[in-house]
Order: C-alpha cells, then structure tokens, then sequence
C-alpha cells in the first residue's frame, strides 16, 4: 500500500509539471485535464513496470507511446503542439522511472 501512495506522488507531481505551462498559456480546461489525468495514470504504471531496462528508459518509452494516441489526435488542430508534446513524454516519462526506481524500487 505504501508503494501505491508513493506512485499517487509521483503521478500527482508529474501532472502538476506538465499543466504548469499548459496554464500559463490559459489553454482549454479539458486538454489541462486530459494531459493531468495522462501523467497520473503513468505514475501509477512506470513505477511498477520492469522490462529489463533503465527504469528512466522503460518510463520514456511508455510515455511516449501513451501520449500517441493524443498527439494523433492533436496534430490536425494544431501542428506546433507535437514537439512540445514529445519533449513533455521524454521528460516526465524518464522522472517518472527515475522517481519511481528510487523511491519505489
């Protein structure tokens, strides 16, 4: 139970990090929701997650392939948002591993 909390941190702060900018900018509410609920849900999955590699590689590489489906999505309305949006999946993606080895295991 205690590893479940931990990752409720990790997830928490991860999303925060990520709407952060999304806020500043006074984008939609629902993409602020959307990219927040998709951060928290990873803090609860890349902890967990042992693929044999770097857990900061094993974090990337999730992140990055959740976050398809939204940039798919996204690409049409607006083009700009993609390299933002990959940068943002490597990023937390790998803090999220990194997070999650230390104070996980």
């Amino acid at each position: 139970m205690n590893d479940f909390l931990i990752a409720i941190g990790i997830g928490l702060t991860a999303g925060l990090i990520d709407i952060i900018p999304m806020t500043i900018q006074k984008l939609d509410k629902r993409d602020i929701i959307s990219a927040f609920v998709h951060y928290f849900a990873l803090g609860l999955i890349i902890p967990f997650v042992n693929w044999g590699l770097a857990q900061w590689m094993t974090g990337m590489i999730i992140a990055l392939l959740t976050a398809i489906p939204v940039m798919i999505v996204v690409y049409p309305k607006d083009k700009k948002a993609i390299v933002p949006m990959v940068l943002f999946s490597l990023l937390l993606g790998a803090g999220i591993g990194i997070a999650g080895a230390k104070f996980i295991g």
